[in-house]
């Protein structure tokens, strides 16, 4: 399968598939997000693919990018999907995802959210902690329920990331140290509400080596056949998400090559591997589409002001992560270095700094690339700003699959009146 770019460049403007982005803008206004349909079709299959040699399921990390229509885009595909709150399992839900296809993860499950899983019938809980797991005993003792669950092992593996977004280490909160993890089965393999299924585990984001999926695949693999050699009757092995994409000079293996890396330590086992990819399948999806309100100068520094800020994308505040930023028309013109920045009353607030770009003038558009995963899902109304639009295109449609919001959905529930 050749690799689309969903975000070409035609006679001198960007388009997505075959639209012009300022054909949408116009019709939109600014900021939004804009996805290619046909991009995240492509990469959801190139992933699910690479493994179909060996029983898998490919479910989709809803956290990446959790609009409803992109939701069923994948349940259409054959997603599962990996969940980590109530509101993500009823967005997959609400797509139509099978709940027997519903992996539930997060360190902080409540009792309404375990009810919720245990009720549907979920595929799979993937307890992090001894408390958890008593808690899930009770609650599927109390409703008559039979839980289905997987140890998620905190391997001591260094996913080689940004820390912020590693979750395999022992310092982290995610997860059972493995040293830990055998006694829990045994105790979770005594209960009549338990029902052991698999062995899981989640080492970070944005990794872009293949070793460290190697890494914790072998530690993974020592626990699930240990706990087969007792006849613990395991099924699942779970390897979790994390797997990176190209921001701006990262070369992160392709599905297929993580595939290769990884299939070798799984050839012998009779098993169903899960995998929780999010990013690497939106990611380079997505873009967001901003518009230039000022351009300044303060002394020798340069500015770029438009109408997006980090309160629509805060990866670069949160992260200090590269998105390239592009003009939707970019033309022959001079360059500058300047900084991204949007309104917010923040420093803060930018989306590049010191950045060689092209000198723009007031109301052009630039595109914010990569911006497909953790981009509207992290977005917020801080400054009681709305939030921005989200539109689909698949070659000529085009279709605003989130309106932007308005002023009364930033006051909705709360109350003109004091004490």
């Amino acid at each position: 399968m050749g690799e689309l770019d969903p975000f070409p460049y035609r006679r001198g403007k960007l388009f997505c598939e075959d639209v012009p982005v300022a054909e949408i803008a116009r019709k939109t206004g600014t900021p939004f997000y804009l996805y290619s349909q046909s991009a995240l079709e492509q990469q959801f299959l190139a992933f699910d693919q690479a493994f179909a040699s060996i029983p898998h399921l490919t479910c989709y990390a809803v956290k990446a990018n959790s609009n409803l229509a992109i939701l069923s885009l994948f349940r259409g595909l054959g997603a599962g999907f990996d969940t980590v709150s109530k509101g993500e399992m009823m967005r997959a839900l609400t797509a139509g995802a099978e709940p027997a296809k519903i992996v539930f993860s997060g360190v902080g499950k409540t009792e309404d959210e375990i009810d919720l899983g245990l009720q549907r019938g979920i595929m799979q809980f993937n307890v992090e902690s001894a408390a958890e797991l008593r808690k899930l005993e009770a609650r599927a003792r109390a409703l008559g329920k039979t839980a289905n669950i997987a140890l998620r092992v905190n391997p001591g593996v260094d996913a080689r990331t940004h820390p912020a977004i590693a979750t395999g280490m022992s310092h982290h909160k995610f997860g059972i140290a493995a040293g830990d993890a055998l006694e829990m089965y045994r105790r979770a393999s005594r209960s009549r509400h338990l029902r052991i299924t698999g062995v899981a585990c989640h080492i970070g984001s944005q990794i872009t080596q293949v070793e460290p999926f190697q890494a914790a695949l072998r530690q993974l693999r020592g626990i699930f056949l240990h706990l087969r050699a007792q006849s613990v009757p395991v099924r699942h092995l779970d390897l979790g998400g994390g797997l990176g994409i190209v921001y701006n000079d990262e070369n992160p293996p392709l599905p297929r090559e993580y595939a290769h890396a990884i299939l070798p330590l799984l050839r012998d086992i009779d098993c169903m591997l899960m995998l929780e990819p999010g990013r690497v399948i939106v990611g380079n999806g997505g873009i967001l589409v901003t518009r230039v309100v000022f351009t300044k100068q303060n002394g020798r520094k340069n500015f770029i002001v438009v109408d997006a800020g980090m309160n629509d994308l805060i990866r670069p505040s949160l992260y200090g992560s590269n998105h390239r930023i592009q003009a939707v028309a970019p033309g022959r013109r001079r360059t500058w270095t300047a900084d991204v920045v949007g309104p917010i009353c923040e420093s803060g607030d930018f989306f590049a700094r010191d950045r060689h770009m092209p000198i723009v003038k007031e109301g052009e558009l630039l595109a914010i690339m990569s911006a497909g995963a953790y981009g509207f899902v992290l977005a917020s109304n801080y400054n009681s700003r709305t939030r921005p639009p989200e539109v689909l295109v698949r070659k000529h449609r085009v279709k605003v699959i989130r309106k932007r919001e308005q002023f009364q959905d930033l006051t909705r529930g709360e109350s003109l009146q004091p004490l």
